[in-house]
């Protein structure tokens, strides 16, 4: 089975499964079958196409879907915006296998930040924490004070150096981050959303496949099928030397570099973190890594 179909036959039927017919003004009783949410012939009522035709999309059958269909079916699984955007990448004809994708040497070129992007990291070290996150929530570059206000990045190999490999494989993760588990649903939904955009990319299926080999947490995260990128927004992270620290973090594609984005922690002025992040800046000393540095 084609890398695509695998993924649009996981995605929809988990989709519909996690519909209510009730809410969605389909009869229930003892006539449905035992089956959890709705049935492909209610998707295909919803969506106004023909019950063959959807079971032949949901089964990677169909070569190419229209993008009123795809608008159909996404209004009828009551899809979110990030969800309408996973499914048209994952509709899309694609060539390789999964085996094939997975098989991909993972020793090709790493992704690599312009020079002038990590002087922009520079001019904010010392006063705003950031880091250039790539493709597979790799970690490509950071700051001083980027590089210490949740995990130390700087002792690892760049290999290692991943979000999910350390929300989910790093023993100090549930310290750092005392919401771990809304921590692991984002870290998973936006890997699943890279995963669409990158579909054959041997990096994300690299890191995806160490995590479901390694990790039940994430396992059981990422077969629920969610797509959600959270881009912004705020957390809370228990650093082991100034304390708990609650900052608004927000991602900022680089348009010349459109699969990197600038990751950039801020606290209210005269806030509690706000003081905390400035000692942790002295205790940092200003000092200036990027990813591969010796």
């Amino acid at each position: 089975m084609l890398y695509a179909e695998i993924e649009i036959s996981s995605f929809l039927k988990a989709r519909r499964a996690a519909l209510d017919p009730a809410e969605l003004g389909l009869p229930g009783g003892h006539n449905r079958r035992r089956v959890r949410g709705l049935r492909r012939e209610e998707v295909a009522q919803l969506a106004g196409i023909s019950v063959d035709y959807y079971t032949r999309i949901e089964q990677g059958r169909a070569p190419a879907i229209s993008d009123s269909v795809l608008d159909a079916i996404a209004r009828a699984l009551r899809l979110s915006g990030g969800e309408v955007t996973y499914l048209r990448n994952i509709a899309a004809p694609r060539r390789r296998t999964a085996g094939e994708v997975c098989a991909a040497s993972p020793g090709g070129p790493r992704q690599t930040v312009r020079p002038e992007i990590q002087q922009l990291l520079d001019a904010m070290d010392t006063v705003v924490p950031a880091m250039v996150m790539g493709r597979g929530l790799d970690i490509l570059a950071w700051n001083a004070l980027g590089g210490r206000v949740a995990f130390d990045f700087a002792p690892l190999t760049p290999d290692r150096r991943n979000a999910a490999l350390l929300v989910f494989l790093d023993p100090a993760a549930r310290q750092l981050h005392p919401e771990w588990e809304k921590k692991a649903e984002e870290v998973v939904g936006n890997l699943r959303a890279d995963s669409g955009r990158y579909p054959d990319d041997p990096r994300i299926c690299e890191v995806v496949g160490e995590l479901l080999d390694r990790s039940p947490e994430f396992r059981r995260l990422w077969e629920a099928q969610g797509v959600r990128e959270c881009l912004r927004g705020t957390k809370r992270i228990v650093h082991p030397e100034v304390g708990e620290l609650s900052v608004t973090f927000e991602s900022l594609r680089l348009g010349t570099d459109p699969d990197q984005a600038m990751v950039t922690y801020t606290a209210p002025r005269g806030s509690v973190t706000e003081r905390r992040l400035r000692e942790l800046a002295d205790r940092v000393g200003g000092t200036v890594l990027a990813a591969g540095a010796a």
